[in-house]
């Protein structure tokens, strides 16, 4: 009786293991030797966890995304393309990225961490051309799975925080812009925790903005990847985080994506508070009521139908 008893845990185990192998599916964003802008070169990608439980990963050559796909008896149909941020130098790939999809599992919604490939010259060409297409085709992913996975088109967002914030921002500004322009490319909503708006000089995240352009970098592409000044009456409704005392990516950056909605009456709630400072994630303790953002983005997320 004990080893019937044993294998029958055994194989609960097991199904359980492979459950959740079904559940998180890591998937190749390009065909095989069909990456866009690809070119070979000795860059590597590594990860690495620091003391503060941080999966860091950098040289990201080969995007990827994961699906976590939320339970069916508690799906909304709504999903969330998460960008972690790391000022396009690193992806902060578990408390901006795997943290989250478990967060929004857990309230109905499926998520897909977005791996986009870090500009850098030596493997890319154009290199400020790369994290946009990676967006834009995990988008596309997840529309043209959607029937597979529970998830209703009409209710796909965007999430990114600092330079993923900037990533999410201009996918939700440029998905319709250039030869690349795709209707099934737009995110429904966006959500935007201390994003990299604009790189306009004052408020802009210098760093992210050199490692995005790098030596394309002009007046122009400033410009062009600003992305207050890129908002449309066809950009999407936002939700917004930022605190005042951000040293890193100053507050004005939210506010002036905010401004640029309201100019185009689109929907958009910002949380702004009084310290917090940049990267925390869900990591809220001793940040004051920062600790109450996640409390209201559910709110948001209620009143907008994409939570019960």
């Amino acid at each position: 009786m004990k080893k019937i008893s044993s294998l029958a845990i055994a194989l609960g185990l097991s199904a359980l293991s492979f459950h959740s192998m079904a559940q998180n599916q890591t998937m190749n964003l390009w065909p095989e030797g069909k990456i866009p802008n690809f070119k070979a070169s000795s860059v590597q990608e590594k990860s690495e966890t620091d003391a503060s439980g941080i999966l860091r990963i950098s040289g990201v050559t080969v995007p990827t995304i994961t699906a976590y796909i939320a339970p069916k008896e508690k799906a909304t149909g709504a999903a969330v393309m998460i960008c972690p941020g790391g000022g396009y130098s690193i992806l902060a790939a578990s408390h901006e990225g795997s943290d989250f999809a478990k967060w929004f599992n857990d309230r109905g919604i499926s998520a897909f961490v977005l791996k986009y490939r870090l500009p850098d010259e030596k493997a890319m060409t154009h290199q400020h051309e790369v994290p946009l297409m990676d967006a834009m085709q995990g988008m596309k992913m997840i529309r043209q799975n959607a029937a597979k996975w529970n998830i209703d088109v009409n209710k796909i967002g965007v999430m990114g925080f600092s330079a993923g914030g900037h990533l999410a921002a201009t996918i939700s500004t440029h998905y319709n812009l250039g030869p690349n322009a795709s209707e099934e490319a737009k995110p429904n909503f966006s959500i935007l925790l201390y994003p990299v708006v604009s790189f306009r000089p004052v408020i802009s995240h210098g760093g992210s903005r050199d490692k995005l352009l790098g030596p394309d970098k002009s007046e122009e592409l400033i410009n062009y990847y600003s992305n207050e000044l890129q908002v449309s009456a066809k950009t999407p409704p936002a939700f917004l985080v930022h605190a005042m005392d951000d040293s890193s990516v100053p507050v004005e950056n939210s506010i002036e994506y905010y401004l640029a909605l309201k100019k185009f009456k689109t929907s958009a709630e910002m949380h702004l508070y009084p310290i917090g400072g940049h990267g925390y994630g869900l990591r809220t303790e001793g940040k004051g009521s920062l600790v109450n953002w996640p409390a209201a983005m559910e709110g948001w997320l209620k009143a907008s139908g994409f939570m019960k």
